[in-house]
């Protein structure tokens, strides 16, 4: 007899934010745990932080804080040290995790950063609600979208 929650057979996926406004940070996991599909979430502060996750250096070393990979990336355009448009060049420039899917989850609307994302290779470029009511929602459609339609590739190092 099939399960009646799809969602209960699928592996976790960790999410990893890289967003340096702790105030979003809150909302967004509030929003994801709303949605009921989330697992495991992770935060980074700047551009610095994720790429040291992503790459297990610094306090991400073995020994250190655990960081497992994420399933999915959501990346505010707007840090400090390194900006969400430069980690997204290192990310998709860089073979180990260039298949890692990353939205950018953020309150710019200008033409030239949806454009410049996507020419680095953004999987979606998402504006912030302003509301946490219409925060939610957009959280609950990313997590269905990204969790219940879209196969993600395997967590190994084999494909290629």
């Amino acid at each position: 007899m099939p399960s009646p929650d799809p969602a209960a057979e699928r592996q976790s996926i960790t999410i990893l934010m890289a967003d340096d406004d702790e105030d979003d940070r809150v909302l967004t996991a509030d929003a994801l745990r709303r949605s009921r599909l989330v697992n495991d979430m992770r935060f980074v502060v700047d551009g610095d932080d994720l790429m040291q996750y992503l790459r297990g250096e610094g306090v991400y070393a073995p020994g250190g804080v655990e960081a497992p990979r994420p399933g999915l990336i959501l990346l505010d355009l707007n840090m400090p040290k390194k900006d969400g448009r430069e980690a997204l060049a290192e990310i998709k420039g860089d073979p180990d995790l260039r298949r890692i899917p990353v939205v950018v989850l953020t309150t710019s609307k200008a033409e030239e950063d949806i454009f410049r994302t996507y020419d680095l290779g953004v999987n979606s470029f998402v504006s912030k609600p302003v509301t946490f009511e219409e925060l939610a929602k957009v959280m609950t459609t990313l997590a269905r979208y990204w969790f219940e339609l879209v196969e993600l590739p395997e967590d190994g190092d084999d494909a290629e």
